[in-house]
């Protein structure tokens, strides 16, 4: 008898991914076989960095995680559940932060489950010290010159300062 593989689907925009991102895809990687990293295009949130730049962020601090599924990377353009379905994913991962953070997903699993009711949704709580960390918040920081060392890892912080021209 042969045992099916977990598959886990974690979707973002991830511009630029975080130590809160970094987290949850460690995390989510103990749970799953092999775990997909689905990076959207979303355009209406005006990314800074392209599509190519951030699975390059994403994958390199994949690269770092040893323990757990095997993990990839692969960008996405179309509605998440079809997304999903042809990555074979049996669960989404999300990341909460905050309340607000539950009431958007809680209203996007509800639409999810009526588009594909076997495919289920799991939510992993942030870890308190990345409670704070938002993608939208980090840009903000570095933009205006301040430190994003304690919220990005120090590639991510790099290519920050070099797009925001900051030394």
């Amino acid at each position: 008898m042969t045992s099916k593989r977990r598959i886990g689907l974690y979707p973002g925009t991830f511009d630029p991914v975080t130590n809160g991102h970094v987290d949850i895809i460690t995390r989510a990687a103990t749970l799953v076989d092999r775990l997909v990293i689905g990076i959207a295009v979303n355009q209406d949130k005006g990314p800074l960095f392209s599509l190519a730049e951030r699975v390059e962020m994403v994958e390199q601090q994949c690269a770092k995680i040893r323990d757990g599924a095997e993990i990839v990377v692969q960008p996405f353009d179309t509605l998440l559940m079809k997304f999903a379905e042809s990555v074979g994913a049996h669960i989404i991962v999300r990341g909460l932060r905050a309340v607000a953070d539950f009431e958007y997903e809680f209203a996007m699993v509800g639409m999810n489950q009526k588009l594909n009711p076997a495919i289920e949704t799991i939510f992993l709580m942030a870890d308190p010290t990345h409670q704070a960390v938002a993608s939208r918040l980090v840009k903000e920081i570095a933009r205006l010159q301040g430190s994003v060392a304690q919220f990005v890892p120090p590639e991510v912080e790099s290519r920050l300062k070099a797009k925001f021209g900051v030394l």
